[in-house]
């Protein structure tokens, strides 16, 4: 179990300065991250997180969309309308598993493959963009405690990583 501090902050929540908070940070970084991918990425029209599942699917073609989920951290029910939104766009088929007829197995279509090329040069510069205040020193630190943070903290999620358990 996790030890809890006693801060002069509990005593007096006047002190609080909600902009020197990481949560509200990490909010605030994570809508601009969104905001420069969405703006990077222009016409094509994809989300951040719908890249992330092309380039699991294309990773793992014939993944299943549970584990689809858990590879992305997102909930079932959010993972299905990715996909769902992906299938009309034509971007990913899915098909009946030989081993499991309830299960369904996901693949890029050509269509998908060539989407997922096209956003990888987009994806490539909203991350450069992101990044672009800090140094490369800063750049290699700041992602060594983000990854540390998020592996430490995985199992808080409500949709936990199993990428970030290995």
């Amino acid at each position: 179990m996790r030890q809890r501090f006693q801060t002069p902050l509990m005593e007096n929540p006047d002190l609080i300065d909600i902009d020197r908070q990481p949560g509200h940070l990490i909010r605030r970084l994570h809508q601009i991250a969104v905001g420069v991918f969405l703006q990077e990425s222009g016409e094509q029209g994809v989300t951040p997180v719908q890249y992330a599942a092309l380039q699991t699917v294309s990773k793992q073609p014939g993944i299943d969309q549970r584990t689809l989920s858990r590879a992305i951290a997102l909930d079932a029910s959010t993972t299905g309308g990715v996909v769902d939104r992906l299938e009309v766009r034509g971007w990913i088929e899915r098909r009946q598993s030989p081993e499991d007829r309830r299960a369904r197995q996901l693949f890029l279509t050509p269509d998908g493959a060539q989407g997922l090329s096209d956003a990888i040069p987009a994806m490539l510069r909203a991350q450069d963009q992101i990044l672009a205040p800090l140094t490369l020193r800063q750049r290699a630190e700041f992602m060594r405690l983000l990854q540390l943070l998020v592996t430490q903290n995985n199992d808080l999620s409500r949709a936990p990583s199993e990428a970030a358990r290995g």
